[in-house]
């Protein structure tokens, strides 16, 4: 509990409360907020969208900040920048203001969701960085669980407005002060100062004193070999291919299971299948998956997804069918998830990591931003057939990117 390993339960502890404050109540609170203000449904949940792209746009200079200066510092912040975008949301009464509070919100998710908490633990523990990262999927996993029902309790107890006053009181006055004061501060990716040599150092900056080493030291890592660009491109667009999925399937699937004829009943019962699917996955990989290699893990994941397209597709959509997909889309989701955070640290290395993190975050959460948007246009323009086809596409194209990779 003194040492590294208390970022797991700290972060653990902070990742429920971040996912179950900004990401998960829109689905149960927005349809409110649209009501109240007479806004139409579509402007609403447009607000969710911006934040997801503001996410995007500044995840990059997030994970470079955490690198310098940590996530005690950086999360902290985040948690805090959350909490006046709800108390912002609570009170805006102009579509201006509104879409101002997601922008905020959009902001804090990327210094306070799972791309900053890989990399916060990426800079406490380097290269071995995967367990703690698995580990702390867990503790996410269990944030849709409980946000839901709670958000549920809250809002039927003080109503939407009081629920995010609640939320932004929980990441004021418990996330932040978990990230600024227990949160570790320890640097596994700083060099020693007498393991910087010259031709690390510009010509005409060589320390002339072991102080001065010492301050170049903390300034300059140290070079690390870096694989082709192409690796990295591969990377990104495997990532952001597949963030299409998970993003379309949340905001549509369980309309589509309705309205091919399942009952509504039987419809939440399949629903709430995809979270313990997905703790399972990560349970598993946790206790036989240290020694397989993340991309191994990647493409096992996408090529099950696959699969279940496969199987609706051959099968056609019944209970079971449904139900069976849907297990295995929360099996798949909960490995991509661990591989978010475990294959850039195994390819491109430790040092830097959180930067490397922010730059492969900006495309996954745009493409999350427009899928449901997307999905939408081809569902009202084709069918939901048409739909899932070009959902499976994605995970086609993310598991061609994965194929395309060597294990380094």
């Amino acid at each position: 509990m003194f040492g590294p390993w208390r970022a797991v339960l700290v972060l653990g502890v902070t990742q429920i409360i971040a996912w179950g404050a900004i990401y998960y109540p829109p689905v149960l609170t927005v349809p409110l907020i649209a009501a109240e203000h007479a806004w139409s449904a579509t402007f609403a949940m447009g607000g969710f969208s911006l934040a997801l792209l503001a996410a995007g746009f500044t995840s990059a200079r997030v994970g470079r900040l955490i690198d310098r200066f940590g996530g005690h510092c950086v999360m902290t912040a985040g948690s805090l920048l959350g909490a006046l975008g709800l108390i912002v949301l609570v009170m805006a009464d102009h579509a201006v203001v509104y879409l101002a509070a997601w922008t905020l919100l959009g902001v804090a998710a990327a210094a306070s969701l799972y791309d900053s908490a890989f990399a916060s633990l990426g800079r406490i523990f380097g290269a071995a960085a995967r367990r703690p990262i698995t580990l702390l999927t867990l503790a996410g996993g269990l944030a849709s669980t409980v946000s839901w029902p709670v958000t549920y309790l809250l809002i039927e107890a003080v109503g939407w407005r009081g629920t995010y006053m609640v939320y932004a009181a929980l990441l004021a006055f418990v996330a932040a002060p978990l990230h600024a004061f227990v949160l570790p501060r320890h640097n596994a990716n700083q060099v020693p100062a007498d393991q910087v040599s010259a031709d690390q150092v510009p010509a005409n900056q060589v320390p002339a004193n072991q102080e001065a080493r010492t301050r170049s030291a903390e300034r300059l890592p140290g070079p690390v070999p870096s694989p082709p660009h192409w690796v990295f491109i591969a990377v990104a667009a495997a990532f952001a291919a597949y963030a299409f999925v998970p993003s379309a399937l949340s905001a549509h699937l369980l309309a589509i299971f309705k309205r091919s004829g399942i009952d509504a009943a039987a419809v939440v019962i399949i629903g709430s299948c995809f979270g313990p699917a997905q703790v399972a996955a990560r349970l598993g990989e946790l206790m036989f998956g240290r020694n397989v290699h993340p991309l191994n893990v990647a493409r096992f994941a996408v090529g099950m997804l696959l699969a279940a397209f496969a199987l609706l597709a051959l099968l056609g959509m019944s209970v079971w069918t449904a139900a069976i997909f849907m297990v295995m889309f929360g099996l798949a989701n909960g490995l991509i998830t661990i591989a978010r955070g475990t294959l850039p640290l195994t390819l491109f290395g430790a040092v830097g990591y959180g930067a490397t993190m922010g730059r492969l975050a900006g495309p996954f959460l745009v493409m999350q931003a427009i899928a449901p948007l997307c999905v939408a246009f081809i569902i009202e323009l084709a069918s939901d057939r048409a739909a899932l086809v070009a959902v499976a596409a994605l995970a086609l194209i993310s598991f061609a990117s994965f194929a395309m990779m060597r294990r380094r």
